[in-house]
């Protein structure tokens, strides 16, 4: 039997810019119960929606009627070391993944920056790191097991449901529940990561070459300045040069989160000083190069809350957004006090991927929370989409499913499958019918 928690004090993601009150909260103990549940609901005529960790931006995971926990789902755990295949509950953590892999010898092949998402929010919602070799954490994704809103249990992979996988993989949690995930590894691996102060000229000039030396490169555009820091991790053999505990303890924590974040209080109250903030940051982040565990590289500690959007863009298009992008910082009427990031992937198969038959290049705004983000924001998606941009599917934007199906070739086909796993559209809310349509 399903069981239904308190309501408590409503939910509200990591940013805190979306909150709501469910009608009921649903925390089943396996894949048998999410079908019973499902079942349930749907013949109320109700609505689900699975929230994870809350680390999508957008109202993608907002509640309207019951939502559903999956932190207490039960299925079973199986490590292939030999084949490099692990399948885990798709409620866990990648925090909890990434350590499940290490003690077995094998690591996914690439990350984000966060590894706090459940593994069903993180390959819902397109999550990627940075990588010209590498699509986006959903395509490590070799099957699933989603209940779908008529509550039938489907596996899913090459072989059984193709369909199903292709638009899953990528999904917004609109097709159904995903409670299993099967996904590709490879034997753990060593990171070196050299991160520089650069001219963000430099290295727009001599960027394909930099992506083309690196295993994994991004860099980060601090506003009302020429710098840029770049971060390339390249695998080595051995670990011989780690972060000391004091370097990490200081660059990391104090100087990434305790100082930055006194800098954004203070260009808050006082605005003016928002470039200078900028420039001092751009400069207080010095050369340095360390290796460690490859998860431990990737992934860093983010306590300074914001607020995001991010677009996908066809890669020989980074120059001319970001050009158009300083352009609209220097003519805002408010400041901008979180540096931009830029980030590359490879092209994939996935219908509903950011990185969809073609090569990305990422560029994520952020604002300091309790500062206006909305113009801004709106004035960069204008370029972005001019340009051919798609929207991070858990990050701010203001594209509706008309707009979107434009930027999908295979948008028409995931609706297909959508009207075939969710036909009375237990799976939806408001922000679904406003990006994928009712």
């Amino acid at each position: 039997m399903v069981r239904t928690a308190p309501l408590g004090a409503g939910w509200s993601n990591w940013a805190g810019n979306q909150r709501g009150s469910a009608n009921a909260i649903l925390r089943p103990g396996s894949p048998t119960e999410v079908a019973e549940a499902v079942r349930s609901v749907a013949a109320d005529g109700g609505r689900i929606r699975v929230t994870g960790s809350g680390h999508s931006f957008t109202a993608v995971a907002l509640a309207d009627d019951r939502r559903m926990d999956l932190s207490d789902l039960d299925t079973m755990v199986s490590v292939d070391v030999a084949h490099r295949l692990v399948t885990v509950p798709a409620g866990m953590t990648l925090h909890a993944l990434n350590g499940l892999l290490a003690r077995h010898g094998l690591a996914l092949p690439n990350l984000g920056d966060i590894d706090a998402q459940t593994v069903a929010g993180a390959i819902s919602t397109g999550t990627h790191g940075t990588g010209a070799g590498y699509g986006c954490l959903s395509t490590f994704v070799e099957a699933i097991t989603v209940v779908t809103g008529t509550g039938e249990v489907l596996r899913c992979s090459a072989d059984e449901h193709p369909d199903v996988l292709a638009a899953a993989r990528v999904s917004l949690g609109a097709l159904g529940v995903l409670v299993e995930v099967t996904l590709r590894c490879v034997d753990a691996f060593v990171l070196r990561a050299h991160e520089r102060p650069a001219e963000l000229a430099d290295v727009l000039g001599e960027l394909p070459e930099l992506i083309g030396r690196h295993d994994h490169v991004e860099f980060y555009w601090f506003p009302y300045t020429s710098r840029v820091q770049v971060k390339a991790n390249d695998r080595v053999p051995a670990n011989d040069r780690p972060l000391s505990r004091w370097r990490g303890w200081v660059d990391d924590d104090f100087l990434s989160n305790r100082v930055f974040a006194g800098a954004c209080r203070l260009g808050r109250a006082v605005p003016a000083l928002a470039p200078g903030i900028s420039a001092v940051s751009a400069r207080a982040l010095t050369e340095r190069q360390y290796t460690g565990r490859s998860d431990r590289v990737f992934c860093t500690p983010r306590r300074v809350r914001f607020v995001e959007m991010e677009y996908g863009l066809p890669r020989e298009a980074l120059p001319e957004a970001l050009a158009a992008l300083q352009r609209i910082v220097d003519g805002l009427p408010f400041k901008v006090l979180f540096p931009v990031e830029v980030r590359f992937t490879a092209a994939d198969d996935i219908w509903l991927s950011h990185g969809y038959g073609r090569d990305n290049a990422y560029i994520a705004v952020h604002q300091y929370v309790g500062m206006p983000y909305e113009p801004y924001f709106r004035a960069f998606e204008q370029v972005a989409a001019g340009l051919g941009g798609r929207p991070h599917w858990g990050k701010l934007h203001y594209r509706d499913a008309a707009s979107l199906a434009t930027a999908y070739p295979r948008f028409a086909d995931f609706q297909a499958v959508r009207d075939r796993l969710d036909p009375d559209r237990v799976f939806t809310n408001a922000h679904l019918n406003h990006v994928l349509g009712v």
